[in-house]
């Protein structure tokens, strides 16, 4: 899949995030949770308490950019370790 961006990192927050959370509420997570620079070339993962939808912030050079993804309805979870 090609995608808009070519991220230097990739960045995942390992707490849960509450998904009423937008572009602005995530930034203050990625500035202050993460201490990282919310312009730096990177993808930014967030998931909620459930696992089963997920978030990505970056900044695209002209603004921020936030992609929602809902996991299967196979009842799917975004697992890692």
């Amino acid at each position: 899949m090609k995608m808009f961006v070519e991220p230097a990192d990739i960045y995942l927050y390992m707490d849960i995030v509450d998904f009423r959370k937008s572009i602005n509420g995530l930034i203050v997570v990625v500035e202050q949770d993460m201490k990282l620079n919310p312009f730096h070339d990177a993808l930014f993962v967030f998931c909620n308490k459930k696992r089963d939808k997920v978030k990505i912030l970056y900044w695209d050079k002209t603004g921020f950019a936030l992609w929602y993804k809902r996991l299967g309805a196979t009842r799917s979870r975004f697992v890692y370790c």
